[in-house]
């Protein structure tokens, strides 16, 4: 662990800055009575405290501090002048005080599983500010401060005492640790731990003995997870394992007793983020360019470095050198070595880039010389055989817990379907859809919002949407979610639902068609929290996409919403998107023609939108001019600057807005009231050398999918 480690811990105020910089422009009196409180202070604060771990260590420092309060009390009283080594040792010791007292502070407020888990490093810092005292003493003039022999007795025992001071690391701490990771290693064998040594760990070793204590360690640890540096040990995908297995253990040894964090407490505590987060991609999931190879433009499982400093994928590069290459791929220069360094650093980033976006990271094969061998294991088949076990203990108290205990076993399940597709489908192999489906009904608002959400969870598994569709009901009892549901969480999550089992084209029509579902989203688009339309807007725009969707949205009063919604940020374009679909049936750009604000909406995305946004826009322009009646053909005909903004599109929009733009412009042409003012579109279109101007006929029935969006986890 890092020394920054320390600094960064939850639960804790941030250190203050005294904690780095020694006291300066004090009198000697002044720097021995500051001394003397903050030695004071760490002495009453910690010479009481139990402390589980860390004991002895924690208890040898203590004693230590105790003597330079001894030492800081008599010098207080004294008037003696303190030569300049004097000053800089008593300085020095100042930042000591502090680093000593952050150490305690560590030892008492981190979680017991990450003070065991991290029991060596802890270790090894006692063992270095021991070695900083040490060489304080040596260089602090004794003689000079005319101690009285009891004091100086003391000084100099503790003296010796540190010359020959080792690293202690408590072995009844180490023993536990290894136990810790040997119900890993069992787990990485598909065989659960012994409940009876479960339970002898956890409640009688370590004191962990209700449901609150075994929540607040795995929390602690999702966090250290979440904040991992490169250097941590263990590894980021290790502690993903102990997680897991320690919420298997919350169930298994503590049943479903309540406590505090449950029953929807826990979700208002933690503040929520958006659903539809940009960096959480599952369906339509888009690979950070640097993550994937240069040669096969796949995902980086094991990023390897070669002599030229590029970074390729340790199969790919391996295949290349074997096959006789003596270059680097991208650079083409000549490799002076063949070896290759593992990338440790680009591996951790795309290990936490899988995990925030539920993707199951297949770690290299091989030992890594960092790690641990004696305790190593796969923590990826250890985590995925406790939540498969988590999983079937949760299911079976959603078949026969009672109420209470059923929304806390649907809320459980909604957090461990956020934790990739693995989890996804052994939890509905499992058979927890008809159990959540149930629950969708319940009355109690906090069991319906967590099945929603859950079910919204599971539903990102592609095959898990089949399950969902085929399970008689589930769809009705989804949309009575949206339309009915007790909290506005869980109508915005059954939208996003819906949205997520529309990724499938066969089960559009069937959604649309599902009674109430269309204007129920629309309703949510035009009175919903921002999020709330932003899930609505995103659910319709899938539904566009059928063609035939387009009467039912239409006859479900959609259209004035989403024209709405083209002012409204965070859901312009999404709108735009299903508008552009809409309008490319004759009935649907007729229905949008009537809008007197769908033109003026269009422009001002024209205007200030995104690539994508604009590319909408202009599409749906091109099919209001063409198909949406006469009105709305003279508003865009009229429309004030469109000329520019077509011209703009001409040479900066993408492919499919350039000639989008391009066949509006040559629509004009045909009108004679127009020829003049816009000839000079086609021709400027051709000089930037797009040649597929001439191939208007082609465009019509373009059909590709102006924008990705991504499914929610939440």
């Amino acid at each position: 662990m890092s020394s920054v480690a320390i600094y960064s811990l939850r639960r804790r105020r941030s250190p203050s800055l005294d904690a780095f910089l020694a006291p300066v422009d004090l009198t000697d009196g002044e720097l021995i009575r500051t001394l003397s409180s903050v030695a004071k202070e760490l002495v009453e604060s910690f010479s009481n405290k139990i402390l589980q771990f860390q004991v002895k260590n924690s208890r040898y420092l203590i004693r230590k501090v105790e003597v330079f309060l001894l030492l800081l009390e008599f010098l207080k009283e004294s008037v003696l002048s303190l030569s300049y080594t004097a000053t800089v040792c008593f300085k020095e010791l100042y930042l000591l005080l502090y680093r000593s007292k952050m150490l305690l502070d560590y030892c008492s407020q981190s979680s017991k599983l990450w003070l065991l888990l991290q029991n060596q490093t802890i270790s090894g810092h006692f063992h270095d500010l021991n070695q900083e005292i040490s060489t304080l003493l040596d260089v602090l003039p004794l003689e000079d401060l005319n101690l009285i022999e009891d004091i100086r007795e003391q000084i100099e025992l503790v003296q010796r005492q540190l010359r020959w001071a080792k690293l202690y690391v408590d072995k009844q701490d180490e023993m536990l640790r290894h136990q810790f990771y040997s119900f890993l290693k069992k787990l990485e064998n598909s065989s659960i731990p012994d409940l009876s040594e479960l339970r002898s760990f956890f409640v009688d070793k370590l004191l962990i003995q209700d449901a609150k204590s075994c929540r607040s360690e795995i929390e602690y640890l999702e966090e250290q997870t979440c904040n991992h540096e490169g250097d941590v040990e263990p590894a980021a995908s290790v502690l993903i394992g102990f997680v897991a297995l320690t919420r298997y253990c919350r169930f298994a040894l503590f049943g479903f007793e309540n406590d505090e964090m449950e029953l929807g407490i826990w979700n208002h505590k933690k503040p929520k983020k958006g659903l539809m987060r940009q960096e959480i991609l599952d369906t339509f999931t888009t690979i950070p360019k640097d993550f994937c190879c240069p040669i096969s433009w796949d995902f980086m499982r094991d990023p390897v470095i070669i002599s030229t400093g590029q970074t390729y994928d340790h199969a790919s590069i391996s295949r290349w050198i074997d096959e006789g290459h003596c270059t680097c791929p991208k650079t083409g220069q000549t490799l002076t070595h063949v070896h290759l360094v593992r990338n440790r650093a680009l591996r951790n980033l795309i290990m936490q880039w899988c995990m925030a976006h539920g993707i199951m990271f297949d770690p290299p094969e091989g030992p890594d010389p960092c790690s641990d061998s004696s305790l190593a294991c796969s923590s990826s088949k250890a985590a995925v055989e406790a939540n498969r076990a988590t999983a079937a203990l949760l299911i079976q108290q959603l078949d026969s817990g009672s109420e209470e205990v059923k929304a806390i076993a649907a809320q459980e399940i909604r957090l461990l379907a956020k934790a990739g597709n693995e989890n996804r489908a052994y939890i509905a192999e499992a058979g927890a859809i008809p159990y959540l489906r149930k629950l969708l009904s319940s009355p109690n608002s906090v069991a319906q919002e967590n099945s929603v959400t859950a079910m919204l969870n599971i539903s990102i598994y592609d095959k898990n949407r089949r399950k969902i569709m085929e399970e008689e009901g589930c769809l009705e009892s989804i949309v009575d979610v949206l339309r009915f549901g007790r909290t506005t969480e869980a109508r915005e999550n059954a939208a996003a639902t819906l949205f997520s089992l529309s990724a499938v084209h066969d089960y559009k029509k069937r959604i649309a068609d599902a009674d109430g579902a269309v204007e129920a989203l629309a309703g949510l688009l035009r009175e919903g929290t921002p999020r709330g339309k932003k899930d609505a807007v995103t659910a319709l725009f899938n539904l566009s996409t059928h063609t035939g969707n387009c009467l039912r949205i239409i006859d479900s009063g959609v259209v004035t919403p989403l024209v709405e919604a083209l002012g409204v940020e965070g859901v312009s374009e999404e709108a735009a998107g299903a508008l552009a679909f809409i309008v490319r049936q004759p009935i649907g750009a007729e229905a949008v023609g009537k809008e007197e604000m769908s033109v003026a909406g269009l422009i001002g995305m024209m205007r200030c939108a995104t690539p994508r946004g604009k590319e909408n826009a202009v599409a749906a322009l091109l099919e209001l001019f063409r198909s949406g009646g006469v009105a709305a053909a003279e508003r865009v005909l009229k429309a004030p600057a469109l000329a520019g903004l077509l011209q703009a599109l001409l040479f900066n929009g993408t492919k499919r807005a350039r000639r989008k733009a391009a066949s509006l412009a040559r629509e004009f042409q045909k009108r004679d009231n127009a020829a003049l003012q816009y000839g000079g579109l086609g021709v400027g279109y051709v000089s930037a050398g797009n040649s597929a101007a001439n191939r208007d006929s082609s465009f019509v029935g373009d059909v590709s999918v102006p924008m990705s969006i991504s499914v929610p986890v939440v």
